[in-house]
C-alpha cells in the first residue's frame, strides 16, 4: 500500500533553494540526482525518496513483480531522472529489486548492514521502524556515496548459490555424525540417521562435481581452478568454492581480498592499561574465510611456503589457532597471487608474486 507524500520532492528543492537566494538556485539546476533508500523485507519493502537530504516522500510495496512496477510508477510522479538506489544486502530479499531497478537505467548500491548500523549509531538513533531505516539509508547514500553495484552474472550467481548450499549440507552432515557418536541407543533411531548421513553424502558429491562443471564451462574459469590447484593445499573442491564467492579483479592487492574475508589481525589497545591480544577481525566474507580452514590444517605438510611459516610462528610460541590464521591469510594470498598473475605456482620465484601487503 502505497504512503506518499504529498509534496513534489522538486518543488520542494527549488522552493529551499530560492529562500537561500539566486545562487543556489543557479548551482540547483544541474543537480537533478535523487537518492532512494529501500528498507527489504521478504513480504514488502519501504521506500524512502529524496534530493536534498530534508525532505522525504516515503512510501511502501508489496516485494514481488507487481511493486516493483508500481515503485516506478510512483517514481515517474515526483519526476525522477537520475536515481541512486541503496539497500541493504540481506540475504537474497533485495536481489531481485535491485536487479529490476538497475535494468531500469539506475544506479544501484548494495551495502552492507554493518555500515549502515553503525552510521545509525553515530547519529544517536532513539527510534526504531521500516519507515526511519528507508530515511536512514537514504541518509547514508546521501552522504557517503556507496559504490554501484554491477549484478553477477547467471554463471557467477548459480556457482555461489551451488557453494553455500555444499557448505550448509557439509553443516547438517556433521550434526548427523555428531548424533551417530553420542552413543544413542535407538536402533530405528540410529537407522534413521544413518539413512539421512547416506543422503547427505550423495547429494554432497552430486553437487560438488554439478559445481566443478558449471565453472569448467567459462574457459576462464576453467583456468583459474588449474592456477589453484596448482598451490599444494588447495584442492579442486577449494578451488571451485573461491571462484564461486569472489573475483580477484576487484581488488587491487591481496591484503583487501584479506580485509575483505575478516583475515586481517586486529589490534585493541588503549593508553597503558588496555593491551587485549590481536585477534582475526572476522568482519567480512564468513563463507570465504571459513574456507580456507581446513586446508591450513594440512597445508604445512605439502606447501614449502606454508610450512616455513608454520615452523616460524610454532616457534616462536604462538598459539595454535593464531597459526591457523596466519596460514589461512597466507594461502589466501598465494591463490590471489597466481590469478592476478596468470601463473602457477612456484616456491622459487614467491616474491615475484604481488601478494600484496
Amino acid at each position: 500500500m502505497l504512503r506518499p507524500r504529498k509534496v513534489s520532492l522538486n518543488h520542494q528543492s527549488v522552493r529551499r533553494q530560492k529562500a537561500a537566494g539566486p545562487e543556489a538556485v543557479e548551482q540547483g539546476k544541474g543537480n537533478e540526482m535523487h537518492i532512494l533508500g529501500i528498507d527489504i523485507a521478504k513480504g514488502t519493502f519501504d521506500t524512502a525518496l529524496t534530493q536534498d537530504n530534508q525532505a522525504y516522500a516515503q512510501a511502501s510495496f508489496s516485494n514481488d513483480s507487481q511493486g516493483f512496477k508500481r515503485v516506478v510508477k510512483w517514481l515517474a510522479t515526483h519526476q525522477v531522472e537520475a536515481l541512486h538506489v541503496c539497500l541493504e544486502a540481506t540475504g537474497r530479499y533485495g536481489d531481485a529489486l535491485a536487479d529490476y531497478l538497475h535494468t531500469q537505467g539506475h544506479q544501484v548500491s548494495l551495502v552492507n548492514p554493518a555500515q549502515i548500523h553503525a552510521y545509525g549509531r553515530s547519529k544517536l538513533r532513539r527510534n526504531k521502524n521500516d519507515r526511519l531505516d528507508a530515511q536512514l539509508i537514504a541518509d547514508f547514500c546521501f552522504t557517503q556515496q556507496p559504490l554501484a553495484w554491477k549484478p553477477p552474472l547467471r554463471i557467477e550467481r548459480e556457482s555461489q548459490e551451488l557453494s553455500r548450499h555444499i557448505a550448509t549440507l557439509k553443516e547438517d552432515r556433521q550434526r548427523k555424525r555428531n548424533q551417530l557418536a553420542a552413543g544413542l541407543t535407538s536402533p530405528p533411531l540410529r537407522r534413521s540417521i544413518q539413512k539421512t548421513l547416506d543422503f547427505l553424502n550423495q547429494e554432497i558429491e552430486l553437487l560438488e562435481k554439478e559445481l566443478h562443471e558449471l565453472l569448467s564451462q567459462d574457459p576462464d574459469k576453467a583456468q583459474q581452478i588449474e592456477l589453484l590447484c596448482s598451490i599444494p593445499g588447495i584442492g579442486r573442491l577449494t578451488a571451485c568454492r573461491f571462484l564461486a564467492e569472489v573475483d580477484v579483479t576487484r581488488f587491487r592487492q591481496a591484503s583487501h581480498l584479506a580485509a575483505y574475508a575478516g583475515l586481517v589481525p586486529t589490534e585493541h589497545t588503549s593508553g597503558a592499561s588496555v593491551r587485549k591480544k590481536p585477534r582475526l577481525s572476522k568482519v567480512g566474507n564468513r563463507h570465504l574465510r571459513t574456507l580456507f580452514f581446513m586446508p591450513a590444517l594440512s597445508a604445512h605438510r605439502f606447501n614449502p611456503i606454508i610450512a616455513d611459516l608454520h615452523a616460524r610462528l610454532t616457534e616462536r610460541g604462538k598459539p595454535k589457532m593464531a597459526v591457523v590464521g596466519a596460514v589461512m591469510r597466507k594461502l589466501l594470498h598465494l591463490a590471489y597471487g597466481v590469478l592476478k598473475t596468470r601463473k602457477p605456482f612456484d616456491p622459487q620465484h614467491l616474491h615475484s608474486i604481488p601478494v600484496g601487503g
